[in-house]
């Protein structure tokens, strides 16, 4: 870690200014990639496959080719000749069963674009138009004329693991991906001694993103030189580059990548996808602008999906609810193929399954399963939230078990206070954390004491409700990744990023940042960071991001990285920057360079701050060169490429209170409070609206959202009439709170936010609904705890045959996925 030269007053760090990025946006002037047209410019409409599983045994364009305004059908064999390789997976996780190395390669199958001759999943393109309009080309897309030979269909992920399941992908033999282990202490003995082991089944339910642009691309060619411009609403413009280079075997100094507002990610749009590549595809093929925007229907289909986990989850413990163990074994249903980092998202949870606990032992499984299904990938939070559900509710469940309150076996469980990296129970080194405070602070908040009085006054009822309360103390691995750490878990790629300073004569300053923003406020913090390190004012520093052109280094955003990355690489540029500019100060005052100190934004001599220069000052010294010192070049700008040393974590205490009707299993969120410690706070107003966004969408997740799929591969949950999105009126208020430990990993001492309100709400929120339901019976539930399956839950808990549901919810193996007894002792 770099030693900061001197402290620094913190003028801008810290403080809630409005976000730079707003008036833009407001006022419709923001630049959207649906807002991009260029003279002459096409549109692609693509044709999908409406089944799951099938040999193409013929595709007709004769008819969609003869329709106003269309100028060319393309078909998968067509395009074949446009790839130099099919679409790239960058996390290859091959088998390692505990505790062996890895035994087999990689297990990834070929994913072409545009299908060649068999789909394997509804939605797969299998025919590519181009028109001179939108609507000519979604009109052309009719006459396309395909017959499909279907093939035996697998959705269930546990039935794919059978030796007797259609194989998908035949090449492969099976449809197995991987299984991977991890294992610390002797977790086969103290599992076997313990006198308290709990086991429970989770099924983290599959999830649709749904951000609020959806994806779009627009690709400008220049043929006499072989350029492209390719406009992408992606996370990952440096990595899109570059990646489009190798499966089109094109120069990556020949392509442009620009993100101009993205309208919201959240790993939906962190990827490579098959339009992008069409795209460019079809731009080089006819030499002229291509675009296409995707309609939300289109989306639910071709859009990464999230999560699609189960979940074995076992703790062991003394009989006074000790933890002594935590093991795992998962399975994850990536869907038909592996996109960009499909196979690495379970692992990415892979040390977080004991939580904030201590422990003395630590074992971890997953298998990864190809189904017939929309691939999954990363998700807000990408493996950590799987992580955390299974650990906050196993410590519910032990606590029932033990007959200790949740919040008591939480407490007595924590790891203590510690403000130096320590080792955890999975083998980890957590950066910083003070449980205990977050916990405390978030149960005076709620009025957890007077909850409980309230419950156990009244029947555990409120005004004929089901008086409900739940936790979830839950911990994060974030700034995703050192390098070496990366290279050890076979991704493709670095965990650095880098930043650039540019002090300008007239005593502005621009930042270019690596980081990809798409919706964060990055302009925001990152001119805060740039104006405490230099003595500005935060509008003077222009932000400039999402271009490859103008941003040659950096490995985007994603994971709640930026700041704990993007920040320190910006800080570090910062200290080259003084460092250059102290030299020149001193030369200037003349004085050494050791009677400077930096004080109020400016070098001033000790003991005379009278006699001072600010940056500006000395960058205007810098761009003249009148009266450099001998070997100081002229100009003041900086680039600092920085590689974490460890991730970050940050970690907090949620609470939810809710009331659940008995009579319809509809629930109400009474009050949620969250107690957040993402270390150094940049701007707490921004970090206020990634806490509350992310607690929304978790919310969502717990009670209404869930993926379901027939046994024929068909998504029923294909629009937003039938995917469940709450909308303000079905969500809380929030009391937001904060503790602050400083990362030891960086300078800055920041953590990371983007993600927290998605990993901590799901297990706080059914672990209230579960602890309502108990007081009528009810044993386990799981998500989404949506209406429908609660009032089944408390029907079932009364005796009463429940009614006949059309889709019965569960999606992956439902019949499979009930628990062992809740508090069940081995």
């Amino acid at each position: 870690m770099t030693q900061v030269a001197e402290p620094e007053a913190k003028r801008w760090v810290g403080g809630g200014i409005l976000r730079k990025e707003d008036p833009e946006l407001l006022t419709g002037q923001g630049r959207y990639v649906d807002d991009i047209a260029l003279p002459g410019m096409l549109w692609l409409s693509f044709v999908r496959s409406p089944v799951a599983h099938a040999t193409i045994a013929n595709l007709d364009t004769a008819a969609a080719k003869q329709l106003p305004g269309v100028v060319a059908v393309f078909t998968g064999q067509e395009l074949a000749e446009e790839w130099a390789a099919a679409m790239p997976c960058a996390w290859q996780i091959a088998n390692r069963t505990l505790p062996e190395e890895p035994t087999d390669d990689a297990r990834i199958p070929d994913h072409w674009p545009v299908a060649k001759d068999r789909v394997n999943f509804m939605g797969e393109i299998v025919a590519v138009v181009v028109a001179d309009s939108r609507e000519h080309a979604a009109d052309a897309i009719e006459a396309v004329e395909v017959d499909y030979d279907e093939l035996p269909v697998v959705t269930d992920m546990m039935d794919a693991l059978e030796d007797s399941s259609p194989v998908i992908h035949d090449a492969l033999g099976s449809n197995k991906a991987y299984t991977w282990g991890l294992s610390n202490g002797d977790v086969d003995r103290v599992f076997a001694e313990a006198p308290v082991v709990v086991r429970q089944r989770y099924y983290h339910p599959r999830l649709i993103p749904n951000a609020i642009e959806p994806r779009g691309v627009v690709v400008q060619p220049i043929p006499a030189q072989g350029e492209y411009t390719i406009w992408s609403a992606t996370q990952i413009p440096h990595i899109l580059k570059l990646l489009l280079a190798l499966t089109l075997n094109i120069s990556e100094a020949k392509v442009r990548v620009i993100a101009p507002e993205v309208g919201g990610g959240f790993g939906s749009k962190l990827n490579v996808y098959a339009e992008e590549c069409i795209a460019l595809a079809v731009a080089r093929r006819l030499g002229m602008p291509i675009k296409w925007t995707e309609e939300r229907s289109e989306g639910y289909l071709a859009t990464i999906h999230g999560r699609d986990v189960i979940q074995d989850m076992e703790v062991a413990a003394t009989e006074e609810g000790k933890t002594l163990g935590f093991r795992v074994k998962l399975y994850a249903d990536f869907g038909a193929y592996l996109q960009l980092v499909t196979p690495g998202i379970p692992i990415l949870g892979a040390w977080l399954y004991h939580g904030v606990y201590d422990a003395q032992a630590y074992g971890f499984e997953a298998t990864g399963v190809f189904t017939n299904k929309t691939p999954t990938d990363a998700y807000r939070g990408a493996g950590r939230p799987e992580a955390t559900y299974a650990v906050e509710r196993i410590m519910d469940a032990l606590a029932h078990r033990v007959g200790k309150d949740p919040a008591e076996i939480r407490e007595m469980n924590f790891i203590p206070p510690f403000d130096e990296a320590r080792e955890v129970a999975s083998g980890l080194s957590f950066d910083s954390g003070n449980y205990h405070a977050t916990m405390e602070k978030a149960k005076r908040l709620v009025g957890y004491d007077e909850v409980r009085r309230e419950q156990q006054a009244n029947d555990g009822r409120r005004d004929g409700k089901l008086l409900g309360v739940g936790f979830s103390t839950y911990i994060e691995m974030c700034g995703l990744a050192p390098s070496q750490v990366l290279a050890a878990l076979k991704y493709a790629a670095g965990g650095w990023e880098a930043a650039t300073i540019r002090c300008h004569p007239t005593g502005k300053v621009t930042v270019i940042t690596g980081t990809s923003p798409h919706g964060q406020g990055h302009v925001t913090t990152w001119s805060q960071i740039a104006a405490d390190a230099l003595g500005v004012d935060p509008d003077d520093v222009d932000v400039l991001h999402g271009d490859t052109a103008v941003s040659a280094l950096g490995m985007d955003s994603y994971g709640s990285r930026s700041a704990s990355v993007g920040g320190e690489a910006l800080y570090q540029a910062a200290e080259k920057i003084r460092a250059k500019a102290r030299t020149i100060a001193a030369h200037e005052l003349e004085v050494a360079e050791e009677d400077l100190e930096w004080k109020d934004g400016k070098f001033q001599v000790t003991g005379a701050p009278d006699r001072a220069k600010t940056i500006p000052e000395v960058a205007f010294t810098a761009w003249t060169a009148h009266a450099l010192p001998a070997e100081v070049e002229p100009g003041l700008e900086a680039t600092a490429v920085y590689d974490p040393p460890n991730f970050t974590f940050p970690s907090g205490a949620h609470v939810c209170v809710v009331e659940v009707d008995p009579d319809t299993g509809s629930t109400r969120i009474d009050r949620y409070v969250a107690v957040d410690d993402c270390g150094t706070v940049i701007n707490p107003m921004i970090v206020d609206g990634q806490v509350m966004g992310g607690v929304a969408q978790g919310i969502a997740e717990a009670l209404y959202e869930e993926a379901l799929y027939d046994e024929n591969g068909t998504l029923l949950t294909g629009n937003m009439a039938t995917y469940r999105i709450p909308s303000a009126a079905e969500l809380p208020g929030f009391t937001l709170d904060r503790e602050v430990t400083p990362s030891t990993t960086n300078n800055l001492g920041i953590k990371g936010i983007g993600e927290a309100g998605t990993i901590a709400a799901p297990p706080a929120v059914l672990n209230a609904v579960a602890d309502a339901l108990r007081f009528v019976g009810v044993e386990f539930i799981d998500l989404p705890a949506s209406a429908e399956r609660v009032w089944r839950a408390v029907q079932e808990a009364k005796g009463a045959a429940p009614r006949d549901r059309v889709v019965e919810g569960g999606g992956t193996g439902a019949a499979s996925m009930t628990p062992e007894a809740e508090g069940g002792v081995a």
